[in-house]
């Protein structure tokens, strides 16, 4: 499959093919701020939420019923993609679960609260979606559409992937073992669970309706280091980034996308990235 860096487990970054775990966790208090290590920020990320969970919501009495599917549709293609691609290289491979929230949640990484957006936890394996984030990424970073949106679930399994791959945690003890290569190492892990995005994407080029595909590269661009450090009002600094520019996020998502193979996804072999 071509997976680079072969072996190990992991913090917060960002069963069977069919089998969605969906724990909706509606309104939670805000107990605490979450840790950034290892998040995979602002689409990053854990104990799970406790057995007192609030029922969930009636279907019909849903307004965010429509999202929820959509993620939970996403999620299971992404899952299915993966769990084909291992089994053709007779690797082993975990299924991932859902968790959907709002305000915070507790993991398996620690508590996160919605400030964090989306994000994967490799202790609990459990994607971790704030759907608040759906509306700031269409209203506040100007990428809309559900496009957009299956990107960042696509990019959050990638990390999974990562995880399943060791790749995750190879990258956490090279960054232990040279703190200096720090923030490079973790561009390289962004990039090449966007290029994992990519790879999920070409799977249903035939579900893509005109404008698609421009919405998932809207969001690449959206969430580039150098792009919000500009919205934020400072100063665009490269030696400070963690993700990897706009330019370098649609770059490898459209590496995976062209050619819909993990193999094209190796950023670490990659000299520049």
């Amino acid at each position: 499959m071509g997976l680079p860096l072969p072996g190990g487990r992991g913090g917060r970054i960002g069963g069977g093919a069919g089998l969605i775990v969906l724990l909706i966790v509606i309104g939670l208090q805000v107990l605490g701020g979450g840790g950034s290590d290892g998040t995979a920020g602002p689409l990053g990320g854990g104990s799970v939420p406790g057995s007192d969970q609030p029922e969930p919501i009636p279907p019909g009495q849903d307004p965010e019923r429509e999202l929820k599917d959509f993620s939970a549709f996403v999620f299971t293609k992404a899952q299915k993609t993966w769990s084909r691609q291992f089994a053709a290289q007779d690797s082993e491979y975990e299924n991932a679960q859902l968790v959907l929230f709002r305000q915070g949640v507790d993991t398996g990484c620690g508590f996160a609260s919605s400030a964090v957006g989306p994000f994967y936890c490799p202790a609990d394996q459990r994607v971790y979606l704030d759907l608040s984030f759906y509306d700031a990424l269409a209203n506040q970073l100007g990428a809309p559409g559900d496009f957009a949106w299956a990107y960042v679930v696509a990019h959050e399994m990638g990390h999974h992937v990562q995880r399943q791959a060791g790749t995750e945690a190879e990258v956490r003890e090279r960054q232990s073992s040279d703190p200096g290569a720090a923030n490079e190492l973790s561009i390289r892990l962004e990039l090449q669970a966007d290029c994992y995005a990519g790879v999920w994407a070409s799977t249903v080029r035939n579900l893509l309706e005109k404008g698609d595909l421009r919405e998932a590269f809207t969001a690449t661009e959206a969430i580039g280091d150098d792009r919000l450090q500009s919205r934020g009002g400072g100063e665009v600094d490269p030696d400070t980034f963690t993700h990897g520019s706009s330019e370098q996020r649609e770059r490898w998502f459209r590496a995976g996308y062209d050619g819909g193979d993990p193999g094209a996804c190796d950023t670490f072999g990659a000299g520049q990235v």
